[in-house]
């Protein structure tokens, strides 16, 4: 896992290979995301089973509100094989603060 900056997580997300994750609950999820994030509750019954069925020769950058979750969610896709994994210091937390967009 590689811990980025809201400035660089956003570069980030514009490469080809790169899938965003938002990790956390599908209530939080609904009341604003970042654009193009699929919704992966890293404390749902099916988070391991989710991931894993996921293309582990993409990348995932991956956010949850503060960055705590986020980084449970990269250790667990890392232990089941996704090499590369970039998590968003801070959250969309900091992303909001950095004067960044999201959507609903």
């Amino acid at each position: 896992m590689i811990n980025l900056d809201a400035s660089t997580f956003a570069e980030k997300i514009t490469e080809k290979d790169v899938v965003l994750l938002d990790v956390r609950t599908f209530e939080e999820f609904n009341q604003s995301h970042i654009q193009d994030a699929l919704n992966f509750d890293v404390q749902g019954d099916y988070f391991t089973a989710d991931v894993s069925a996921l293309d582990k020769s993409k990348s995932y950058a991956v956010y949850c509100r503060s960055g705590k979750r986020s980084v449970l969610a990269s250790e667990v896709m890392e232990q089941i094989g996704i090499a590369n994994v970039y998590n968003l210091t801070g959250g969309i937390m900091e992303w909001i603060e950095s004067g960044r967009d999201t959507v609903i």
